[in-house]
Formats: C-alpha cells, structure tokens, sequence
C-alpha cells in the first residue's frame, strides 16, 4: 500500500469491475479484501467457474471473499475487523445497511450514467435504445436505496453514431476505472463534498432496469431508427431477436448490426434481399439492412454469409 491512500474493500462481480480492481490495484491503493459472487455452474456442462473479478483476486494472491448472504454475522464481522476506510463497490448486489455503514470514509459505487438518469441494472443498454448521444459514468455514495445516493464524481463521454452496448460498455469500463482511483484519493483526505442527486423542474427520469427476453424482441411496426437502436443496444448480448415463421418451421435470428435506410418503404417485416448478399427489412418508416447476424444454434455471421444458403420466400417476420 501507497503512503497516504485509504484501505479498501473492493466489491465487483463481472469483467466491467475487474478494470477499476485492476486501477485501484496497480495505483497502490491497499486492497485489505476483496469480495465476489460465490462460483456457481454455468455453460451447458454446468462446470464451476469463477467471476472475473475472483480470477483476478487470485492471480494477484489478494484476500478473497464469497458470502453466500450478505447479512451474515460472520461475514459482517470480518469487514468489520479488516478496519477499511472505504467500501469500493462495481457491478455487485445491493448491500445492506449493516454492511455499507461499516467504513468511516463511506461505500462507493460506479454507476454507467450521468446520475440521476438511468437508474438500474441496464443502464448502458438502455442509453442507446433510447438513442441517446451522451452519456457517462458516476460515482455516488451508497444509501437505502437504489442508485439515488449523494454523488461525488461524473464524467461525460458522447455515444459514437452506430456505436453498440458493447463498444460503449469497453469505453465507460475504462473511464469509470479512473474515475474510480480519483473518487477514492478525494473521499479520503476530504477533498470531496457529497452533493444530492437533483432532477431538474421538466426533467424526465429515464430509468434502465434489467432486461428481460420481452425486450429483445424487434417490432417492425417501429421507424427504422428505433429498431436500429435496439439492435445497437442489445448487441452483442443479449441480443435484439426476430422471429421467421414459414408453416409449422420457425427460424429465430439474433441480430447484432444493421444500418438505417430511409429510403426504402414497404409493408413492415417485409425482407429484400438486393444483389443476392444484402438482406434488408421494412419498418414502419424505412428499413433497416442487417449487417451481422446469428440463427439459432449457429455461429455469428454477416448476412451475406447466411443469405448464401437461406431463400427468404416463403418466410414471414413475426
């Protein structure tokens, strides 16, 4: 540990955390624990596997722990006896009371938008469904509730034009990393002043909760503009889902790129396919062309590549 920087408890689960661990980690900052889910099966061979934040933890020989329930007695008293300054949280479960009260300095979290818009879970899909242009990345003091703490720390970044969940996701992992180490040196020695989350008088709140299968699936009946959106948003997990029926056969696709054409107007969920390689479908204004794309038990591809064994006659979009 770095003289003159807090001791901390990190908090995180997936690979957008690891990024600000790594930072807070290669910065000096004392990492007295680091707490993570419990492994748990996943894939379709169900094998144990570790969140990203525990690989790290481990290939770093940092202290390591994973409650199974956050009020714990045991697990409450350990944070207690580590005597951190502050509680670092990114990416983790809600925490009780009995847990983020616990340092002197505070528990902090990084939240993936400009704080008080995009609450939730999803807030980085949610932007660009949304067809935001801006958006960036907050650092709040944890309270009772859901993402409504005193903020501390923002930054702003614009949403690139056609840029997708994934792309932003890599750029706001990065600058909340960052923002991180500048939030925890400044909570620290005081600099900070805590300041209530505001929503200005005409202001909207745009709340991004977590998304469900109901809101991948594509509405042609939608402009071109917002169907796009959503596929950008939803790429490349978990994907925007269109559905083709052709009699009792059904063929679901996941599609993960696409480029608005304005100009094109036909019935909505109709395809065209132009040149033998180029696969568009009709909103209710415009179309949109599917650039990339993934049929259900296949690998990703572009559409040209499926469009060489797929005859869209006779197939209909639900």
């Amino acid at each position: 540990m770095t003289e003159g920087l807090p001791r901390i408890v990190f908090m995180g689960t997936p690979e957008f955390a690891v990024a600000s661990l790594r930072t807070l980690h290669e910065a000096g900052f004392g990492l007295a624990a680091v707490v993570t889910a419990p492994d748990r099966p996943a894939g379709r061979g169900r094998k144990i596997s570790f969140t990203p934040v525990k690989e790290y933890a481990l290939r770093h020989d940092l202290m390591l722990l994973q409650p199974e329930r956050l009020r714990d007695p045991d697990f409450i008293q350990t944070l207690r006896n580590l005597r951190a300054d502050i509680f670092v949280v990114v990416a983790f479960r809600m925490l009780p009371e009995e847990l983020w009260s616990i340092p002197p300095r505070g528990t902090f979290n990084l939240h993936a938008s400009l704080l008080p818009q995009y609450r939730g879970a999803a807030p980085i899909n949610h932007a660009i469904i949304n067809g935001e242009t801006k958006t960036g990345v907050t650092t709040f003091l944890i309270d009772k509730d859901i993402d409504t703490g005193h903020i501390l720390l923002a930054r702003e970044t614009d949403i690139l034009p056609d840029e997708l969940a994934g792309n932003l996701h890599d750029r706001l992992m990065e600058l909340g990393a960052s923002l991180m180490t500048e939030t925890a040196r400044s909570l620290y020695t005081g600099e900070l002043k805590p300041v209530p989350q505001v929503v200005n008088p005409g202001e909207t709140l745009k709340p991004a909760p977590k998304i469900f299968p109901a809101d991948t699936i594509i509405n042609w009946r939608e402009p071109a503009v917002k169907v796009h959106n959503r596929i950008r948003g939803l790429s490349p997990s978990p994907g925007a889902v269109a559905t083709l029926h052709a009699g009792h056969m059904t063929i679901r696709l996941k599609i993960f790129e696409s480029k608005i054409h304005d100009n094109l107007r036909t019935i909505p969920g109709t395809m065209i396919v132009v040149e033998k390689s180029r696969l568009m479908i009709s909103c209710i204004t415009g179309a949109i062309e599917v650039l990339s794309l993934q049929a259900e038990g296949r690998k990703r591809m572009p559409a040209s590549e499926f469009l060489r064994g797929f005859d869209p006659a006779g197939w209909e979009l639900a």
